[in-house]
């Protein structure tokens, strides 16, 4: 992993791609924290892709800064599974992570706590950078 890549784990927000049993797609903005290359998102249990990923806990995501033009478009994709965090410990250490990143959820405690905080563990992964010509991209296979 590149330092660009870690700059992009920095970000706020990722497209989170799932797909049911039935193979209907969906995708959907979720916010995250990253722990090195494991992202996190808290998400109603009731939301279409907490149901597909109770189906299908394979998932993609795409992580991107917005821009206006075609020189300055970067991101990463990743494939990976997803699941729900059910482990005290680590559910509180990524709590606590969550916070000092969106101090705004300290006040949302109570209906954080009824969602489910899910952690994604990519397989694949690529890296994209138009600064560096159209379409420059690396990708790694991590497991």
């Amino acid at each position: 992993m590149n330092d660009e890549v870690r700059e992009l784990l920095k970000l706020s927000t990722m497209t989170l791609a799932t797909c049911g049993l039935k193979g209907e797609p969906h995708a959907a903005a979720v916010y995250f924290v990253a722990d090195g290359l494991k992202l996190y998102f808290f998400s109603d249990a009731n939301s279409q892709h907490s149901q597909d990923l109770r189906e299908n806990p394979r998932a993609a995501v795409a992580i991107y800064p917005d821009v206006w033009e075609w020189q300055e478009i970067k991101g990463i994709q990743m494939r990976g599974w997803a699941k729900a965090i059910v482990e005290e410990a680590e559910w509180q250490s990524i709590w606590e992570k969550y916070q000092r990143k969106f101090p705004f959820v300290k006040h949302l405690k109570a209906v954080v706590a009824r969602n489910v905080l899910y952690g994604f563990e990519p397989f694949w992964l690529r890296w994209m950078d138009n600064r560096y010509g159209l379409g420059h991209k690396q990708e790694w296979q991590l497991k």
